[in-house]
């Protein structure tokens, strides 16, 4: 048996990371610039990185900024669009943006290519109703700092010179429109997860391939224990780690690992495990006509998770166009998971909180069960929205990474993350999805903040090198909001944001 104890030396702590995706490599470099002598150690339950959310083919790759995912503006009774929770998400990819400008000019990133390109983004509707939303979205965005540059038109060939495919076959008896914006990413949150994660190991972390967690729990001393099985080509072995701080990144299996862990703010907990599937080409003349990250509306009843774009994504440097998501339903809460995962989660405390979820989401229940019992020409048919001329035999399906949505003790299904810390900092974890990866950074800055709030004032210097926009709000200030993003842009060798908007 594997086993690992809490040192005593002065000043150190040992550090125990669960699941080797995008928000323990996050957190892990966090903690290796603000404290580089704690012992890290990752314990990855795979043979590989990333390969459950963080992957490429797992998850848009799109840097989620709101310049085009409408979920994130509904539109009010009065016909005004609201804009805060766009306003959020863009400042919280801000802050993952400086982190990663920090690490590139630190070295500790040393080519941004590998991971993010500039991709532009765009919002494509049709019909009067939709078309009339999408200029009111852009009016309440175009003046913001944080969105300068979006540009808006509902003239076919200007949105023919964004992307062509979307014309292509189109008749012109319905009305389009769509806006776009030239400073957009693409991000491959695999190939950065293992980015971070070498450069993590290249100062000292303990990465564990195969190690399966079974099971957490706290001794009265204070120490957590860490316990579960180790899969080698030699066969299986049993190890035991212990640790000062334990942070749960497992993605679906977080849930049921914070709830072995035994601490208070789980219960009432539940989830609701989400797969989906995509539509994936690489054909050459297809692929060149399309550069843009282009989305749609929800349909109604789907989980933002599944509003459907048509995307240009880049894995391994190889270019590809991706539709979708086509949700589904799966009791497992990872893709290599058990069928019996959901099951296992339930508790007497979380029991009632997923029945009024039940109850309460009867539309999102029949959207699933539409997707399910759908055949894969009608699901061909929703490409045929966006891309009227696509031929079936062209493209091939994918299943994207599963996700466990959050069923918070009131009963309320969440369709973001939540951050779970016991009340003494010692433990915490991820729970939920959209739009994660792209918020690793601030999320894990909260779990730092929360968890370690006795150094937070003496980190204070080192993270106001590495993110000097958190914690301020740069929707606040224009002239730092252009700063930060022509930085960070300038770093990470993508677009930064035109200061002009030309309506088309």
């Amino acid at each position: 048996m594997q086993n690992s104890g809490v040192e005593n030396h002065s000043g150190t702590r040992d550090i125990v990371l669960i699941g080797g995706g995008i928000m323990s490599a996050t957190l892990g470099v966090l903690l290796q610039e603000l404290e580089p002598t704690w012992s890290i150690r990752v314990l990855e339950r795979l043979d590989a990185l990333g390969e459950e959310s963080s992957g490429p083919w797992n998850n848009a790759g799109t840097g989620h900024s709101a310049l085009c995912e409408l979920n994130y503006t509904p539109q009010k009774p009065d016909g005004t669009v609201e804009i805060a929770k766009a306003v959020q998400v863009n400042e919280q990819f801000q802050v993952s943006r400086q982190l990663w400008s920090f690490l590139v000019e630190n070295g500790r990133i040393p080519d941004p290519s590998a991971f993010i390109r500039t991709t532009p983004h765009m919002s494509f509707v049709w019909g009067a109703e939709n078309v009339a939303y999408l200029k009111a979205r852009y009016e309440a965005l175009r003046t913001h700092p944080l969105f300068a540059g979006m540009e808006f038109s509902d003239d076919p060939e200007v949105i023919r010179g964004w992307a062509p495919l979307l014309l292509e076959g189109r008749t012109g008896s319905e009305p389009i429109a769509a806006t776009f914006h030239a400073a957009g990413t693409d991000v491959d949150f695999g190939a950065l997860t293992s980015i971070l994660t070498s450069t993590m190991v290249d100062k000292g972390a303990v990465l564990e391939y195969g190690a399966d967690v079974k099971d957490v729990h706290k001794t009265n001393d204070g120490v957590w224990h860490v316990m579960g099985v180790m899969h080698t080509p030699e066969g299986k072995e049993r190890f035991h780690h212990t640790a000062d701080f334990v942070f749960v990144g497992a993605g679906g299996y977080a849930l049921p690992l914070l709830q072995k862990a035994g601490i208070a703010e789980i219960r009432g907990f539940g989830g609701f495990p989400v797969s989906g599937e995509f539509l994936r080409t690489d054909k050459p003349e297809l692929v060149e006509k399309h550069l843009a990250k282009v989305y749609g509306k929800a349909a109604v009843g789907a989980p933002p998770m599944s509003v459907p774009h048509l995307d240009t994504r880049v894995v391994d440097g190889k270019r590809y166009l991706m539709f979708g998501p086509y949700a589904g339903w799966s009791p497992k809460f990872l893709k290599r998971g058990s069928l019996l995962d959901l099951f296992r989660s339930i508790r007497p405390h979380n029991l009632l909180p997923m029945l009024r979820t039940a109850v309460h989401n009867v539309p999102l229940t029949v959207y699933l069960i539409q997707q399910l019992v759908a055949s894969a020409s009608k699901k061909f048919k929703d490409l045929l929205d966006f891309y009227p001329a696509a031929q079936q035999a062209d493209w091939e399906k994918i299943i994207a990474g599963q996700r466990v949505q959050v069923i918070r003790p009131d009963g309320t299904l969440q369709f973001g993350t939540e951050v779970i810390t016991a009340k003494d900092g010692s433990i915490a974890g991820l729970l939920g999805a959209s739009p994660g990866a792209s918020t690793a950074a601030p999320i894990m800055l909260e779990v730092l903040q929360r968890c370690f709030p006795e150094r937070w004032a003496a980190w204070q210097p080192t993270l106001q090198q590495a993110v000097p926009a958190f914690g301020s709000s740069l929707a606040q200030d224009p002239a730092a909001a252009i700063a930060t993003m022509t930085q960070t842009a300038a770093a990470l060798g993508i677009v930064a944001p035109p200061t002009g908007v030309r309506v088309g």
